[in-house]
C-alpha cells in the first residue's frame, strides 16, 4: 500500500509515540485476528498520538479507546481496524464516516486511498480533525452537521461507517447505500451494542450480520457549535 499522507519528522512521534511503538500496536492487532495486511499498514502508518489530546499522547497506542473531550471517545485501535477490514472486503470507493470524532478513522480509510467524506455535529471537534487532515496531508471531505441525516447529495455510497451507537439502525443512513454497498455499524443501547453489518443486495434487499459486541458512544441529534 502507498501511503496517501504527509509524514514530517514532527509528526512521527518519539519513545512511547515512536514507530516501534506504533509497530507493536500492530502486532497486537494482528494477534488479535486483524488480518488484512492493508489495514495493519495503514494501522502502522498513522499516528494515532496527533489525534489525542497531548496528555494522552503516551496512551495513544495502546489497544483502548481514550476521551477526546465533549463526552465523546477515539475509538480502541482494533475496533477501528475490525470495521475497517470488513468495509475493505467490499472493496468500496467511496465512503461516508458518520461522526468525525478525532479524525482518526476517517484518516485510516483517506490513508488507503479512498474518497472520505466524513460528517460531524460537534463543530469544535470538526475543526481539530480537519487540522489534523491537514497536517497529514489527507484528502477527506468533511461536513457539520447532524450525521443521522448522512450526506445525500453526496451519496450513494459504497460503504458507510457509523462510528456511534443508536438503539436501532437509522433507515435514512442505509438509503444512501449503492447497489452492493455495505454499512458498518454499532447498534442497540449503551449496555448491549452489536456491530451490524448491512449489505445491499442487486435486488434492493439488505443482508444483516452480526459481529458481536462493542461499546459505543450514542449517536446524538442535533448540532454543537
Amino acid at each position: 500500500m502507498t501511503p496517501r499522507m504527509r509524514l514530517q519528522p514532527e509528526t512521527m512521534g518519539s519513545g512511547l509515540t515512536s514507530q516501534r511503538v506504533r509497530d507493536r500496536l500492530v502486532e497486537r492487532l494482528r494477534a488479535n485476528g486483524i488480518a488484512d495486511e492493508r489495514v495493519l499498514e495503514a494501522v502502522r502508518l498513522v499516528p494515532r498520538h496527533l489525534f489525542v489530546d497531548e496528555a494522552l499522547a503516551t496512551r495513544a497506542y495502546e489497544d483502548t479507546a481514550l476521551p477526546i473531550g465533549h463526552g465523546q471517545t477515539i475509538s480502541q485501535p482494533w475496533v477501528v481496524a475490525k470495521m475497517t477490514e470488513v468495509l475493505l472486503a467490499a472493496g468500496p470507493g467511496k465512503v461516508l464516516e458518520v461522526g468525525t470524532g478525532s479524525g482518526y478513522q476517517a484518516a485510516i480509510l483517506a490513508a488507503l486511498g479512498l474518497e472520505v467524506h466524513t460528517v460531524e455535529r460537534i463543530g469544535d471537534l470538526l475543526r481539530s480533525a480537519r487540522k489534523r487532515f491537514r497536517q497529514l496531508g489527507l484528502e477527506v471531505r468533511s461536513k457539520h452537521d447532524d450525521g443521522r441525516l448522512g450526506w445525500p447529495e453526496n451519496g450513494p455510497f459504497d460503504a458507510i461507517l457509523v462510528t456511534a451507537a443508536a438503539p436501532a439502525l437509522v433507515e435514512g443512513l442505509a438509503d444512501q447505500l449503492a447497489p452492493g454497498g455495505i454499512m458498518v455499524a454499532p447498534v442497540g443501547p449503551s449496555n448491549a451494542q452489536s456491530l451490524v453489518v448491512l449489505e445491499r443486495e442487486a435486488t434492493g434487499q439488505l443482508k444483516r450480520r452480526e459481529l458481536g459486541q462493542v461499546v459505543f458512544v450514542p449517536l446524538l441529534a442535533g448540532l454543537v457549535d
